[in-house]
């Protein structure tokens, strides 16, 4: 069965042959083949670290491997699910290798690990790791492997040392976290000892040439789909967005150098096209792009878009869509309420989602998505109902199409100005209001579950203490219950599941990701946040 899998893999890239004294490394997705593979980070790490011939790469997933070294030196997890981490375990486990960091030794391999859970807060997983990748790989990779090469017959301690010296690269055994009580705020994080750098910071790449596709298969999730990214990071700034937060600036790939050559690369192994980013439509040259994608030669290219920004959908994107077998098309508008988005920073008025809708169905679209939010700081009952009434005029204004409002429960994310605010308890009520309002109008409600958004805000506002309380849960299985049983279970070690997910926190609080940097200091944070309360003091 395995064979069989990667046998259905096209490469879009030429593996090295490893040189004699190559470095073993295992570089793992803690989920199923179909989902890794579908992931273009992980598709990426992983040829550009078999493209060296000074490492021997095998990949492992939770269903199939590929032929293991018996002795890794390396073994890395791309993470971009948070609740993946009880896969990681299981691998660990699986390759008997101690789940906790400080329980290895000298035999085992490095547990090194990237990707965005872990860039935007390591924190709950900081006892797994022993070594985290802040931040872009495309600069971050390498320095890491020419690092770990210069240390490769040291001790483990003085590996872990060497590699706390390189930018972006974050051991979380050489700091010290201490709290005012167990089950209290942090007191402070310090690095061990004077050697250490106090602050890691989150690595940028600058480039204009951005990812794409290295391996094109039917076994992915998105059958044999090539995927480009067309931009990285989103200009608008949406003040609870981590996506674009985290990953500033906005970046776009070049036209000439980047996006036609690696679409013409994709296009020769298959049809289907995917244009991935925060706001692909945001790209200067989009229209290029699309005159480029339009040509006769691609007439029976299958393309898909990412999400766009609303008030650019025109009637040629849509008939541009059309033609390449796309009926839908999803926009972010976070809510009816103009008061709403005016908090959260969404430059868009009503008009223009209406006139989206217009454009989505004249240029030939069967359906569009929504995108909102409950729960946004600031909301009160009467936004919810501006929501609905936008929705009804959007219905109205473009009658026979489709729509589908997909809506999620805001969750506060670090390094975004909207980090220090709790979740909102009305929320799940919001839900249950708009799907009652909603699903009348022959409009499809599509929640994200409340409990997910608990869990999900319990992990991106966690810090260390929780890694005792993520081990527990997995062995009482992974649902909001189970957390709240292994709360129960160490009451006054750790704080509460309020004091995570449902506090607002003040500014001045030493948050558990103090000590690692994103692009933007917390002073502009706070500004950012302050802007937005200003916003919605003066317009109560």
């Amino acid at each position: 069965m395995t064979s069989s899998v990667f046998d259905s893999e096209r490469l879009l890239f030429t593996p090295a042959t490893p040189n004699h004294d190559a470095i073993p490394v295992i570089f793992a997705f803690p989920n199923e083949y179909t989902v890794g593979i579908t992931s273009l980070g992980y598709q990426v790490v992983w040829a550009t670290l078999a493209m060296r011939d000074d490492l021997q790469v095998s990949r492992l997933f939770t269903d199939i491997r590929e032929q293991l070294p018996r002795h890794p030196e390396l073994l890395g997890f791309s993470m971009s699910w948070e609740l993946d981490y009880v896969n990681i375990f299981n691998l660990l486990e699986s390759l008997e290798i101690p789940i906790r960091a400080n329980s290895r030794n000298q035999n085992h391999p490095l547990i090194f690990g990237g990707g965005p859970v872990l860039t935007a807060n390591p924190e709950p997983y900081a006892d797994f790791f022993d070594v985290i990748l802040l931040g872009d790989g495309e600069n971050l990779l390498g320095d890491f492997i020419d690092t770990y090469k210069k240390v490769r017959k040291a001790d483990r301690e003085t590996q872990l040392k060497t590699l706390a010296q390189v930018p972006g690269i974050y051991i979380p055994s050489l700091y010290v976290v201490e709290y005012i009580s167990p089950d209290g705020e942090i007191k402070s994080i310090n690095p061990i000892s004077a050697e250490i750098p106090p602050i890691i910071q989150k690595q940028t790449y600058r480039g204009n040439t951005l990812s794409a596709s290295t391996v094109v298969t039917e076994k992915a999730a998105w059958e044999n789909i090539f995927m480009v990214e067309v931009v990285r990071s989103c200009p608008e700034m949406c003040r609870f967005c981590l996506a674009s937060y985290l990953t500033l600036p906005f970046r776009t790939a070049s036209l000439e150098n980047s996006l036609i050559p690696g679409i013409e690369r994709g296009l020769k192994v298959t049809n289907r096209l995917g244009l991935l980013g925060a706001s692909v439509t945001q790209h200067p040259e989009f229209t290029e792009l699309l005159d480029y994608i339009s040509q006769p030669k691609y007439e029976d290219v299958r393309l898909s878009v990412a999400s766009v920004r609303t008030n650019t959908v025109t009637v040629k994107l849509a008939e541009t869509l059309v033609k390449r077998d796309t009926r839908s098309l999803t926009i972010a508008v976070e809510s009816g309420s103009e008061k709403v988005r005016k908090i959260v920073n969404k430059k868009l008025d009503n008009d223009e989602i209406i006139e989206a809708a217009i454009n989505a169905k004249a240029g030939g679209l069967s359906s569009l998505k929504l995108y909102g939010m409950v729960g946004i700081p600031g909301e009160e009952a009467e936004d919810i109902d501006a929501t609905v009434k936008m929705m009804q005029s959007v219905k109205k204004a473009a009658p026979g199409l489709r729509l589908t409002l997909g809506c999620s429960t805001f969750v506060p994310k670090s390094h975004t100005p909207f980090q220090w605010f709790g979740v909102n308890k009305q929320a799940e009520k919001r839900l249950q209001l708009l799907q009652k309002q909603i699903k009348p109008q022959g409009i499809e409600f599509r929640p994200e579950s409340y409990n997910w958004s608990i869990i999900q805000a319990l992990l991106s506002r966690g810090d260390r203490r929780l890694g005792q309380l993520l081990e527990l849960t997995r062995d009482f299985g992974d649902s909001l219950g189970s957390y709240k049983r292994a709360f129960k279970q160490l009451k006054g070690q750790i704080p509460d599941l309020d004091f995570y997910v449902h506090s607002n926190w003040l500014t001045e609080k030493i948050l558990p990701w103090n000590h690692l940097h994103g692009p933007l200091p917390q002073s502009t944070l706070i500004k950012h946040l302050a802007e937005a309360n200003n916003w919605e003091l003066n317009h109560k």
